[in-house]
């Protein structure tokens, strides 16, 4: 199920500490809430089914895990890395075990 989320108002910590009841009920009748903290976005409230938009890229750990994982040829290209540092100066040679 998507909600679609009406742009909602934005209110300080103190006022949303104060009427946090009320900004549940708000949220819960799909408006999203912005928090600040000294005029700054700190927080979203949100309904729990409101449909984000994906960044369009994964990005993090499980890609890179994901892209070593399609790369065939990653222990070949690895020894011509490990060799090329063996002969460069700038660096502490690296242990291939």
């Amino acid at each position: 199920m998507t909600i679609m989320v009406r742009a909602g108002d934005t209110v300080g910590v103190a006022e949303a500490k104060a009427k946090l009841s009320e900004l549940l009920e708000r949220v819960a009748n799909g408006e999203r809430i912005t928090v600040s903290r000294r005029g700054r976005p700190a927080a979203v409230l949100a309904p729990p089914d409101a449909a984000f938009e994906p960044a369009g890229h994964n990005t993090g750990l499980a890609t890179l895990a994901g892209v070593l994982a399609d790369w065939p040829e990653l222990e070949a290209d690895m020894r011509v890395v490990i060799r090329s540092r063996r002969t460069a100066r700038d660096r502490a040679v690296p242990d291939p075990r």
